[in-house]
């Protein structure tokens, strides 16, 4: 396989592609053609999300308001329950995201 490889016929909506799914570990592949979150719709994860931008341009925003510009090679952190929502993903070129979900850790109290 490789990343950059984009399936002939893309649906109308965000294509995701798990590419590894293994306990509390999830790597996949997004790909983003124009695709925005709905209005007044927030993500609100129950797992850390790193995630890179690999081809493309897009902004995420986030319930405090800010917002993060990315470009090509790209990453962010998006911890667990850090409302945020994609704001623009560009279509030409289309966005290649790939991302990796993982459980928070558990610090156990002594």
């Amino acid at each position: 396989m490789n990343i950059f490889h984009l399936p002939s016929d893309l649906p109308q909506e965000e294509y995701f592609e798990p590419l590894l799914s293994q306990g509390n570990l999830l790597i996949e592949r997004i790909i983003s053609t124009g695709q925005t979150t709905p209005p007044g719709e927030w993500y609100d994860q129950d797992r850390d999300e790193w995630v890179v931008l690999l081809q493309g341009e897009a902004t995420l925003g986030y319930e405090d308001g800010s917002t993060k510009v990315l470009t090509a090679g790209d990453w962010v952190l998006i911890s667990a329950h850090q409302k945020h929502r994609v704001e623009f993903t560009s279509t030409q070129p289309p966005c290649i995201w790939l991302a990796v979900h993982v459980a928070p850790s558990i610090n156990p109290q002594s």
